[in-house]
């Protein structure tokens, strides 16, 4: 991903200031649960790049192969609690049918412990990974060999 956006300098800052921001900053919202979203995101997009690399991020933070590939594969097999099924539910129909999003959506996102700011940074990782799927998709870009044995 880096070495595409090197074609932009100013771009690939950006984007670095933004992943920064939005992965690394204090969050209601752990590193884990951000890189759950974006698996979840780049599931439903079929995003061979960041279900590699986001996928490793999840076998990592969680110390759990399996989760790692459940959510790579379908996200609803995976044994979460509410809180992160919720999640993920609202991060795949924003993904899947964002017209459909309504505040019922995210009320049940309150009802499930996210308060207003925590919503505010699932949807902007959420909408942060389309993104990053869609540049990722129309330029081939294929993630690193190492992605793939890393924590199994």
């Amino acid at each position: 991903m880096l070495r595409a956006y090197s074609l932009r300098p100013q771009k690939l800052r950006n984007f670095v200031a933004m992943y920064n921001e939005l992965m690394l900053s204090p969050s209601g919202l752990s590193k884990l649960e951000r890189e759950m979203v974006a698996v979840t995101v780049s599931s439903a997009n079929r995003c061979y790049y960041c279900l590699v690399a986001h996928g490793q991020a999840v076998r990592r933070l969680s110390g759990d192969p399996e989760l790692g590939e459940m959510l790579v594969m379908n996200y609803r097999v995976a044994p979460l609690d509410p809180r992160r099924r919720a999640m993920l539910d609202f991060a795949w129909k924003l993904t899947t049918a964002p017209a459909a999003i309504g505040e019922e959506d995210r009320e049940g996102l309150r009802r499930a412990g996210l308060g207003d700011e925590d919503i505010f940074d699932l949807a902007e990782t959420a909408a942060f990974f389309n993104m990053s799927n869609r540049m990722a998709s129309g330029l081939d870009i294929i993630p690193n060999r190492e992605y793939h044995r890393w924590d199994r």
